[in-house]
């Protein structure tokens, strides 16, 4: 699929606990203006009203008519079925909602519903981070290619998505890519997500300045004190980010270990990555050692910050050398050193997401 030139329309949804933002896209564009309406997120009948009035508000903007409906919802769910179950942020969505069914019956449109972060690294995997890193191979004159993704988003959760060779991994429950139950390295008897997250960083925060959980300020704040623009206690704020980033180093250690794959990271927290990085990589890089005391490295693998220029431009000059086949005329490119791009995502979050939601769609009615 050409994403870029394709003239299908879908309809996409940005489901917040709030505000629910209804657009279409259209050749990775969003050709409507959004339509903003407040979630119900108390009374389920009012909610599924909102989802179609706010789909239809979008309708009656289109010239041409919707292909399908496609967004990202949150979870737990059963996304094949769109099925949605208990939910934190919409108390409404109780004991099993058949949001997709519902939605399919009123508009006579297929309609898929997925993970934001599983959405998030689809987008990242076919109009972000990745074509992102293979076009600087190409302009590079270097022959590698790469064809798989980890996506994961850093916000008021932890979340993420695995993408091969443009196919979105899904699994058998509709659960594949819940980074955030992998296990936090700093306190182990907790989930990652209770280091990777909004409320990790006020924590540990707070608990470096003494003072409770609430009195702390948002990570915006912890960031600019930690930075030096703003007045605070800048050795709480460094070590808040250090420590989420030695959480999210091991998370990703254990993921790239895994899959081997391109990494991106989205999400509001990202944007504090100057001060994550460090520790992330340091985490990554570090060593094991074996019963007989002989240390070596915990991956395979060498990681490249495609957001340092340093580290940016010794990734893109490849070590490759030719290889003379024995017995033939033929002659194979080889490198010896493994390595992996990591770095922030280079079209945003959201419109990750919404291009991701687009791509499913389209790719499922293929399917189909």
């Amino acid at each position: 699929m050409n994403l870029n030139k394709d003239k299908r329309t879908v309809l996409t949804l940005d489901a917040g606990g709030t505000n629910f933002v209804f657009t279409a896209i259209q050749a990775n564009q969003e050709i409507a203006e959004p339509v903003i309406l407040p979630s119900n997120a108390d009374d389920l009948d009012k909610c599924i009203s909102t989802i179609s009035e706010g789909f239809n508000a979008v309708m009656s903007r289109l010239k041409e008519k919707s292909v399908a409906i496609s967004f990202a919802f949150p979870g737990p769910g059963d996304y094949s079925t769109g099925v949605i179950g208990d939910l934190n942020n919409l108390p409404a969505f109780r004991d099993g909602v058949p949001l997709g069914p519902i939605l399919k019956a009123r508009f006579n449109l297929p309609v898929f519903i997925n993970n934001d972060g599983d959405l998030y690294a689809y987008g990242e995997a076919l109009s972000g981070f990745l074509p992102y890193v293979n076009n600087l191979l190409k302009e590079a004159g270097v022959s590698k290619q790469y064809h798989n993704l980890l996506g994961l988003t850093l916000g008021t959760g932890f979340g993420g998505g695995i993408v091969r060779n443009e196919e979105l991994i899904l699994g058998d429950n509709s659960t594949a890519g819940e980074v955030w139950l992998l296990r936090n390295r700093i306190n182990p008897s907790t989930n990652a997500e209770e280091g990777i997250s909004i409320r990790a960083i006020k924590r540990v925060y707070a608990a470096q300045c003494c003072i409770e959980d609430a009195e702390a300020p948002d990570p915006k704040d912890i960031f600019e004190i930690a930075m030096k623009k703003k007045e605070g206690n800048e050795k709480a704020a460094i070590e808040a980010f250090r420590q989420l980033g030695v959480v999210l180093g091991d998370v990703l250690g254990n993921l790239i270990t895994v899959f081997d794959g391109v990494a991106v990271i989205g999400g509001g927290l990202s944007g504090a990555m100057p001060l994550i990085f460090p520790a992330m990589i340091n985490e990554i890089e570090s060593e094991y050692k074996n019963y007989t005391g002989k240390r070596y490295p915990r991956l395979v693998q060498k990681l490249y910050n495609m957001n340092d220029s340093n580290s940016k431009a010794s990734f893109l000059k490849w070590r490759e050398k030719t290889l003379l086949v024995p017995e033939t005329n033929e002659q194979i490119k080889y490198s010896s050193e493994a390595r992996i791009p990591v770095g922030t995502s280079q079209i945003g979050t959201s419109r990750a997401i919404s291009l991701g939601a687009y791509a499913f769609a389209l790719k499922s009615i293929e399917n189909r």
